[in-house]
């Protein structure tokens, strides 16, 4: 039996560049009418923390790029980026 190890993953998912972002949008606007006029543009995404047991990192990342490609992205129009960073 291989030893598993506990793992952290932060997974940031945010909105593929062309597609539409209301919720930014709107948060630039709050921005801009509490005086921050250098505020351009804004993004807005999730951030998942993932705390999961794994015998390596190649087969945390194998199911970590599992788990957004099922349920954690729409990768239709998310993109996401997975980042170990501890147990």
């Amino acid at each position: 039996m291989e030893a598993r190890f506990p793992m952290k993953a932060r997974i940031t998912v945010t909105l593929k560049s062309g597609v539409l972002d209301p919720q930014g949008r709107a948060i630039a606007n709050a921005l801009h009418s509490l005086g921050f006029e250098s505020v351009e543009d804004v993004r807005q995404g999730k951030l998942i923390e993932v705390q999961l047991k794994a015998t390596g990192e190649e087969q945390a990342r194998a199911e970590l790029d599992a788990m957004c490609k099922q349920l954690l992205a729409n990768t239709v129009i998310e993109n996401y980026r997975v980042e170990l960073v501890g147990g």
